[in-house]
């Protein structure tokens, strides 16, 4: 027989070997016991967290000849065909590839006829949030009253997507992530049986990489395993193996950017490219570092809050003096902006390096976040040297963005501070000049129109966030920006009003840091549509002959 892959060979046979899961698994052992059996289970949580292992057991335990305290004893004939997947009783099906009525009209039928074997018919269904609508509609009445001989176990990575009439019909189970010192312990039981020669740091670090998944943490251990066979796996070589970066180089990074050094900066991103480093996954481990050291500024303990070695947890005490709390807070937006641009972009490298010039140097932000970085700048400078002259910048333009965030701070604005602020000459020329955010592109309309829903949540004002709620997005071809579509004329009256898009447009632009404008349609149908899009400068590439339209349709 082939080798079996480590996460297959240890998947749990009982409730008991279930980790993470204690109130889940007791409360099934529990039902099993008292005979107190329900006939559909919805099982949500992350991938890799039990749910399709638990349904599995469960399928074994209520058609097990002999239970020992509620769980399948995995000798019996019964249990050792559904072990095996011989079993007719246990039906599997994904619900991703076969998601229509026919597979719906399918298990309709089978459910007619009792088990040939056993007590119970058990239907697992994975991610089946992924059914249709239709198939839904045709599922409800087999979901609420089955045969009694039959029980439907439901999993799902996204129960937001389900119907309500489905989650009203299931007992719902929520599985949460595993912590990474119980999958630690989970990889060291699996390493010692194994005999895989591995340190408990290299395993720590493989349960945290697993971001709560046992699944995907014994997948990584199986992975490191057949790395080295001569001598004992360190906690360096699973950073090899897996392509990861140690905490060490966002320290680094940092104290780089903390100090204006962009040699030394730009060196470590240069590094991970030769290295073939997912730049990607270094903007989200990097902003999640940032975020580690926000905590550690702002929180005393921080076991439970920060999943790191003590080693780790030290260097990063000593990196949160580098930075302000502002500082901090400007570092985690742009590394979020920077990370949604990366999905649409070729030159990642380019972004990065852009990026990390921009944190370096709060100047080139207009923002409060960024004026309020500048200020934690020069009083660093001034600690160090004695001096606040930074830049350019002296006494009075630093006693100017004071002043500035003060008002802003209590509430007064910018605009209503009663005295002249004293500027320097290149700061009054500059105060008088109004700051013009760049226009939005294409990758902005998209990112919009994916958060639209998320915009219209984040907004201030009953009114106008519920007139906004049936309302859809998308970019204006002819004038640019974006129209605002609904089918509600009680909505498109109340947006017309020149004030509620002023607001939306500002509360946008702020979010994106991009000048979006907005106008308003009205739709009969008020349903959105499908559309992709193509530049002028694209379409002019096209080899044969393209004919356009002279009048756009009524409904883009």
């Amino acid at each position: 027989m082939g080798y079996t892959a480590l996460y297959r060979k240890w998947r749990s046979k009982t409730f008991d070997e279930v980790k993470g899961q204690e109130p889940i698994t007791e409360s099934f052992k529990n039902q099993i016991r008292t005979g107190r059996i329900g006939h559909a289970y919805l099982f949500c949580g992350t991938r890799g967290t039990g749910k399709t292992s638990i349904a599995k057991i469960l399928a074994r335990a209520v058609n097990c000849e002999s239970p020992v305290n509620g769980n399948p004893c995995n000798q019996c004939g019964s249990c050792k065909a559904i072990l095996e997947e011989s079993s007719m009783n246990v039906i599997e099906m994904d619900a991703a590839s076969n998601n229509g009525v026919d597979d719906i009209r399918q298990i309709r039928e089978q459910v007619q006829y009792p088990p040939a074997e056993g007590r119970y018919k058990v239907y697992i269904i994975d991610e089946v949030h992924m059914l249709s609508t239709q198939a839904f509609n045709a599922f409800l009445k087999t979901l609420e009253e089955p045969p009694d001989y039959v029980i439907f176990a439901l999993a799902t990575t996204e129960p937001n997507k389900l119907p309500v009439t489905i989650l009203s019909r299931c007992q719902r189970y929520d599985f949460k992530r595993i912590s990474t010192e119980v999958i630690a312990d989970r990889l060291r039981e699996i390493a010692d049986f194994e005999k895989i020669d591995i340190s408990d740091d290299a395993l720590m670090y493989i349960a945290r990489v697993g971001d709560g998944s046992m699944r995907d943490s014994v997948s990584l251990l199986d992975q490191c395993s057949s790395y080295l066979f001569s001598r004992r796996i360190e906690y360096e070589d699973a950073l090899d193996v897996l392509g990861a970066l140690d905490a060490k180089v966002y320290s680094d990074m940092v104290r780089a950017l903390a100090s204006r050094d962009m040699k030394k900066a730009l060196t470590l991103v240069g590094d991970m490219v030769n290295q073939g480093k997912e730049l990607g996954q270094f903007v989200s481990d990097f902003m999640a570092y940032v975020r580690n050291i926000l905590m550690a500024k702002t929180v005393r303990d921080l076991k439970g809050i920060v999943d790191m070695s003590r080693e780790d947890i030290e260097r990063l005490s000593a990196d949160q003096e580098k930075l302000s709390m502002d500082e901090l807070l400007r570092y985690i937006r742009m590394l979020s902006e920077l990370s949604n641009q990366l999905r649409y972009s070729s030159q990642k490298r380019v972004l990065i390096e852009t990026m990390l010039v921009k944190l370096a140097y709060p100047e080139t932000d207009v923002s409060e976040e960024g004026i309020l970085s500048r200020i934690s700048a020069l009083e660093r400078n001034a600690n160090a040297h004695g001096s606040l002259s930074y830049d350019g910048i002296g006494n009075e333009t630093l006693a100017a963005l004071k002043q500035l965030i003060a008002s802003k701070e209590n509430g007064n604005g910018a605009k209503s501070m009663e005295s002249p602020v004293a500027l320097g000459e290149n700061d009054q020329r500059k105060q008088h000049e109004p700051v013009r955010l760049p226009k939005g592109q294409y990758e902005d309309y998209q990112r919009l129109r994916e958060q639209w829903q998320d915009i219209i949540a984040e907004m201030d004002g009953g009114l106008l966030r519920a007139s906004l709620g049936n309302t859809f997005v998308y970019p204006d071809k002819d004038k640019g920006g974006m129209i605002i579509a609904t089918g509600s004329r009680a909505t498109y009256t109340t947006l017309s009003e020149p004030d509620k898009l002023a607001i939306l447009q500002n509360f946008v632009s702020d979010r994106f840091q991009k000048e979006i404008s907005f106008s308003i349609k009205y739709t009969e149908d008020g349903n959105e549509r499908e559309y992709s899009y193509i530049a002028d400068e694209d379409l002019s590439k096209i080899n044969f002959p393209v004919e356009t339209a002279e009048e756009p349709p009524d409904f883009i």
